[in-house]
């Protein structure tokens, strides 16, 4: 009598939250269809979730939505129905506010440019006259190197904090005041999933912001024992998974962290690098659906 033939292990079920899609999620889409993997894809801007419905019977979850506030949410719900996310909301959070980041990466012991952090006007010009100009102003909330200021004297930081007091907003309630370093043209951004640094670029600029969305231009960065160790610090630092950490080069003390992405922008890295980038996103989200095929098997066989 011959024995049953097992049931074929069942294909992962995978999500992605996004909203307008860009070159990346376009990426992601191609690299999961390329292993015969098909994607749920959440459009954050149809979406409507019943949180008192039937829970969404995923085994990983990416948010990749250029809303921070819409894929935090989402993250948030998938994992209170018990579903892997990537990356978790908490480290979302945490990384979608730079003076969050700043505290987790100081905690660690870290380094990271001089930062003062003021909540009134009359604080913060106080704290940017003991700094010394020039001085960077960031807004704790924010990304592409939108809103960001470097202060060169006391009459320009008195209109900035004035302008932003009269502004009022969220983004503009907490002065996070930043030591200015005088990096070599360039930056370092390192991309790290899991464990590992996969790659790294410089982005060159004459401009002080040297974000690519800025026009700065990419080339490749080899990833030096340095680099690796550094950035495997501060992914531990701040929970880990998918992350885009900046680096910068200081003449006299080394490398600095600047700030942590966890929704990161790749494209324009993976001819630069040669990296496969969506290939090991794809790979560290099957890793964590497997995780949870695995845990789901064993429940239903005790």
């Amino acid at each position: 009598m011959s024995s049953p033939i097992p049931n074929a292990p069942q294909a992962p079920r995978v999500a992605v939250v996004h909203g307008p899609l860009r070159a990346e999620e376009r990426l992601l889409f191609a690299e999961f269809a390329r292993r015969g993997i098909e994607v749920a894809r959440i459009d954050d801007r149809r979406a409507v979730v019943d949180l008192t419905g039937q829970p969404w019977d995923y085994d990983v979850v990416i948010g990749r939505s250029v809303s921070q506030q819409r894929t935090l949410h989402t993250l948030a719900i998938a994992e209170g129905w018990g579903i892997p996310t990537l990356n978790r909301s908490e480290v979302v959070a945490l990384c979608n506010d730079k003076l969050r980041t700043s505290a987790a990466i100081a905690c660690a012991g870290l380094p990271q440019p001089r930062l003062l952090v003021a909540y009134t006007p009359e604080a913060a010009l106080e704290a940017i006259e003991s700094l010394g100009y020039p001085v960077v102003l960031k807004p704790p909330v924010g990304s592409w190197g939108r809103l960001l200021a470097r202060v060169n004297n006391r009459a320009a930081a008195e209109a900035l904090l004035e302008h932003k007091e009269s502004l009022g907003a969220f983004h503009h309630g907490t002065f996070y005041i930043q030591e200015y370093v005088r990096k070599p043209g360039r930056d370092i951004r390192a991309f790290v999933v899991g464990d590992e640094t996969i790659c790294a670029i410089y982005r060159r600029s004459g401009h002080w912001i040297t974000n690519t969305a800025r026009g700065a231009e990419a080339s490749n960065c080899v990833v030096t024992p340095e680099i690796a160790e550094l950035c495997s610090a501060v992914a531990r630092a701040v929970g880990g998974g998918v992350l885009a950490i900046d680096l910068f080069e200081d003449p006299d003390r080394g490398l600095l962290v600047n700030e942590v992405n966890a929704t990161m922008e790749f494209r324009n890295s993976i001819h630069t690098t040669g990296v496969n980038i969506p290939g090991r996103i794809v790979d560290h989200a099957l890793a964590l659906a497997a995780q949870r095929a695995e845990r789901r098997e064993a429940a239903m066989a005790v």
